[in-house]
Parts: structure tokens; sequence; C-alpha cells
């Protein structure tokens, strides 16, 4: 007597994406069990969280570049720009393999039939293409940026900043649509142990097994790139697009001096000025600076494309020189670089709190050796806690406001 046939599994299991009944695909189209709602609420929390911290600490670095009258970036503690900056890009760089995970996850929801089954259905729908447009942009854009390679016609740092606002957007939009699904999916034990006996059976990969996949993936891209501004894990930074250490005198270079700057730097006649809401404007040759009294501190420069480096500074205090121009208590400043009005970072603003820190320099060494003409010879201003954007090159002139 043969033995009877085992029990079908059922068409249907609870928090499994059922394949479409009518539309343009067969029902068995996407037959994989791991296109399931809790995988998709799993990564959706955790996509949650990167791009949230991903978006404040983006946002913290443009308050810091483009400060508005109510926004004041204190100098210290020292490091902190390094930090926050480091995780904004270990944060985008972590969301990658996680938004991918996920897009595979939940693209079988592009079939399912009707395509609007309500209002919230429909905002869930709608509010997907800035999501997804917005959040492949961001990512792939910021990684490219890092890498030093804009392929697009466009300036990067505004596009990246109105891209992150549009996405955030929609990503409110659906987290509002979705957190009752969310919810249910994350709380039904039933569809799990389901789940993860019919991957089981059927020898694939297990929806748990598929998680910890993703989340290997992520935590390996963490561990190879991170290394470039957190050095203790350096030696695993093998993903990393900058290692810190290589460039010259000890750490990279994003921005090179050309022809004109460089000639102008290295002219006999070179000047720095301090002049602005002075009572007595300076006008100081390199000879003049090295004269004058000289402080030496320990700064990271810390740079928006994630990777940063400690060096030690020597050179003229920012207060000391301001102080001899008798400016006034508790001034601001603009430093003013040699290259051509208009260059993106051409200057910087120096605020009360970076003005005064006995550590903001006008410096003119860096590791007991005369700066390298592409970190800024003569003059570069170096500071705590600042973007190394506003860490400025080839400086001529200090206005006082």
């Amino acid at each position: 007597m043969s033995e009877p046939d085992p029990p079908r599994p059922p068409d249907r299991i609870p928090g499994v994406l059922a394949p479409p009944r009518v539309g343009p695909l067969r029902a068995d189209a996407f037959p994989s069990r791991l296109h399931s709602e809790r995988n998709a609420a799993w990564l959706g929390v955790a996509l949650g969280v990167t791009f949230t911290v991903c978006f404040l600490t983006g946002f913290l670095s443009h308050l810091i570049q483009h400060p508005p009258g109510w926004f004041v970036w204190p100098s210290r503690p020292a490091w902190a720009y390094r930090v926050t900056q480091g995780v904004h890009v270990a944060t985008g760089l972590a969301s990658i393999p996680l938004l991918l995970a996920k897009l595979w996850t939940v693209y079988p929801r592009l079939w399912t039939w009707p395509p609007v089954r309500g209002v919230a259905h429909l905002l869930e729908r709608v509010s997907l293409v800035p999501l997804v447009g917005g959040s492949l942009f961001l990512l792939f854009s910021e990684l490219g940026a890092i890498a030093r390679w804009y392929p697009y016609p466009f300036s990067f740092p505004p596009a990246h900043y109105a891209a992150a606002w549009i996405t955030l957007g929609a990503l409110v939009v659906h987290v509002g649509a979705k957190l009752g699904a969310t919810r249910l999916a994350l709380s039904s034990r039933s569809t799990e142990l389901l789940e993860e006996g019919a991957g089981s059976a059927s020898g694939g990969l297990t929806r748990r097994g598929f998680l910890v996949t993703t989340v290997a993936a992520t935590g390996l891209i963490t561990l190879t790139t991170v290394g470039q501004t957190f050095r203790p894990l350096a030696r695993f930074a093998l993903l990393a697009p900058r290692d810190p250490r290589v460039g010259p005198q000890g750490f990279p270079v994003n921005k090179t001096a050309n022809r004109a700057v460089a000639a102008r730097a290295t002219d006999p006649g070179y000047r720095l000025t301090v002049e602005g809401n002075v009572a007595h404007p300076l006008s100081l040759s390199l000879a003049d600076l090295r004269a004058l009294p000289q402080h030496q501190a320990v700064l990271p420069i810390a740079c928006v494309d994630g990777w940063s480096a400690s060096a030690s500074w020597r050179g003229v205090r920012i207060r000391d020189l301001l102080g001899m121009a008798g400016a006034p208590h508790e001034p601001e400043a603009d430093v003013i670089s040699l290259q051509e009005p208009g260059v993106a970072y051409a200057s910087s603003s120096l605020n009360r709190s970076h003005a005064a820190d006995p550590d903001t320099l006008l410096a003119l060494e860096v590791n007991g050796e005369p700066l390298h003409i592409d970190h800024g010879f003569p003059v570069r201003l170096i500071g705590p806690n600042r973007p190394g954007v506003m860490q400025t090159k080839w400086v001529t002139k200090v206005v006082v406001r």
C-alpha cells in the first residue's frame, strides 16, 4: 500500500505576499517566501533608523556650513564634527545593502491587484516615487561624492540637501500609511514560524537567514569603511575610499593648488591683511607672521567625505591677531583665500566661539614642517570642531565684523 501524499502547503501563508491573481503576471510569478511582510517590516525599521541618523547628522553639517542667524556651532569639543560627519557617512553606506534588500523584498507589491485599495494605499503608492527615487539618489550620489566622482552637471551639495528633505517627507508619509501593517507584521509570531518551516523544508534560505545575511553585509561594509575616521579599525578599512595616512605630510588632500593659486601663494610679496571692524588694520608678510608668538595644537581635519586625520599644527592664534588689530570684544570674522572670488569654499566664517578659541590658528606648519602648497602654504586656517571645507587654505585676508 503506497504512502499517502504529504499535505500541500496552503496557498496563502499569513504575512507572506500573495502572488497577483489578476494582472499582467501569472499567479506563481513570485514564488519566494522571502518576499514577506515581516521581512519588509524589519528592513523598514532598520532603514528608518539609519536614514533618520543620516539625515540629522547631514542637516547638522549643513547648518554648520550655512548657519542661519539662530544657530551657533561651538568650538568645543574639538572632535564633535569628526564624530557626527563620520556617523553620517557610515550610516549612509550601511543603508545601501538595507535598501537593496528592502526593494527586493517588496517589489512584488508593484504587481498586486487592484493597484489601489483605498486612501491609505494610495498615499503609500504615491509616496514610493520620491521615497525610492530619493533614497537611491541620496545613497549612490553620496557614494560617488566620497569617491570624488561627479558624473552629473549640477552641484552635489545643494542637490543632496534638497533630495534629503524630499525623501524625508516621503518617508514620513509612507511610515504613516504603513504603521498599522508594520506593527501587525512584527507582532505575528505564527507568521514567522510558518515561514521558517517552509523555508527549511524546501532547503532554501529562511526568512531569518535572509535578514541575518543582510545584517552581515551591512556590518561588513561598515567594518571595511569606518576605519577612515575611527582609527582603531583602520586596519580593516579595505573598502574605504580614503586612507587618512596617505598624502603630503601624512594626510590626504581633497583640493590641490592650481597654477594661479600656487603663483600667488609663493609670491615673495605675499601679505596677510586684517581689516574691517578694527582700530589698527594689519598687513603682515610671511616673515612677520613667523616672528609673532606661535601656538601649537593637535587638531583633526574632518572632511565632509567621511575621513578624518589628526595633525599637529603650529601658527598664530586668530584671537591674538584680532587683539593686535584692535577688534571689538567677541568679534566674528571672514577668512578669505587667494582663490578667485566665487570659487566654492574660497572663504569661511568664524563665529564668536571659534574666533576666541585658543586653538583656532592661522597655521604656518603641520607636523613640524612648513605647510605643503596643497595643504595651504603659506597660511591656512585650522580650528577645532570645524568641517574640513571650512579650514580655509591659502589665506590672504581676515575681515572682522
